[in-house]
């Protein structure tokens, strides 16, 4: 059982050709394999997505590290990341549209 410590949440928004690129499919796909919660939405700028995820610290992270790279065809700019508490609001990791 893992402790609430090592539990924590990021927000992050990805900057660049990150729509129309399979970005959140990528995304969602990614956070599935780290048993992370969150979601995943495009932003209305079209040229950036905002990411929230949940869970432990150490899959967080390397998430992001995916996210430095993106899916195949996207060209990732710029990303801003906050880390933030564990809250437990969210039961999986969805799209939002």
């Amino acid at each position: 059982m893992s402790r609430m410590a090592d539990k924590a949440s990021v927000r992050v928004i990805v900057h660049g050709r990150v729509q129309g690129v399979y970005f959140r499919d990528f995304t969602c796909r990614k956070a599935g394999e780290l048993a992370l919660s969150g979601y995943v939405k495009n932003l209305s700028d079209g040229r950036s997505v905002e990411v929230y995820a949940e869970g432990e610290k150490t899959s967080l992270e390397k998430l992001v590290s995916h996210l430095k790279a993106g899916p195949p065809g996207a060209v990732v700019e710029k990303i801003t990341t906050g880390y933030g508490d564990y809250t437990d609001s969210y039961n999986g990791f969805d799209i939002k549209y």
